[in-house]
């Protein structure tokens, strides 16, 4: 049988997969997810990078999207729909493989190591040896590399690797650190992301004039200069 082309997907796509292949075997007993569950794995602030802030049209748009693609698929419990990963489907690799995939499209570059303590609660990898032997797999797929190994960064002991799920890495990821709330150039997103990403500004802008104008109205009934208050 011949193998699917590899898939290019968006940040937001990367994300609701990840969440949907984490969850399946972290909470089991919820699993496939609901679209509320979908959300709050997609938009929790830990084990995240980067972290983002998705509405609920946004992940229908992705699941959508992902559906079209055969990645996920739909189904009805009663009034409320759930969501499932087809990676095992449409990429064909092993289950340690699709975890340790998990975990790049969830957390960006990860050193060997790092990936054997981030899948622990999915898989507990005997050693390194063993997330390194199905990384080198992935990057020698004959259907088309699904990770890459990054060159190391200055000073750093171990090589990171990425995902090629949206293609090859950006310049600069082989360079810099990617740590929890590193800021990703305009070109890692989408232009539907970079709306997104433009609306939660305005949204918070909004919210920091509003709390500056209570803070001021609050100064002004206690009798505070509120120029001197911060």
């Amino acid at each position: 049988m011949t193998s699917s082309p590899l898939p290019t997907l968006s940040l937001l796509e990367t994300r609701v997969l990840g969440v949907l292949a984490e969850k399946q075997r972290t909470v089991p007993d919820s699993y496939p997810l609901t679209l509320n569950a979908l959300l709050a794995g997609c938009n929790q602030k830990t084990s995240r990078n980067p972290i983002l802030e998705v509405s609920d049209a946004e992940a229908q748009a992705t699941l959508d999207s992902l559906k079209g693609r055969s990645l996920v698929s739909e189904t009805s419990g009663g009034r409320t729909f759930r969501y499932a990963h087809n990676i095992d489907g449409v990429l064909r690799i092993p289950s340690q493989s699709i975890i340790l995939l998990t975990v790049l499209m969830l957390r960006g570059p990860q050193t060997a190591g790092e990936l054997r303590i981030a899948c622990d609660r999915m898989h507990n990898f005997a050693d390194i040896s063993a997330v390194e032997g199905f990384l080198e797999e992935m990057a020698e797929r004959a259907a088309g590399a699904l990770v890459v190994k990054l060159a190391r960064l200055p000073g750093a002991r171990e090589s990171r690797w990425a995902h090629l799920l949206s293609g090859g890495p950006a310049e600069d990821a082989a360079t810099s650190a990617t740590g929890p709330g590193t800021p990703l150039a305009a070109a890692d997103f989408s232009l539907g992301e970079v709306a997104a990403l433009k609306a939660n500004v305005a949204r918070l802008e909004g919210e920091v004039a509003r709390l500056d104008a209570l803070l001021a109205r609050v100064c002004s009934e206690l009798g505070i200069d509120a120029g001197g208050s911060r």
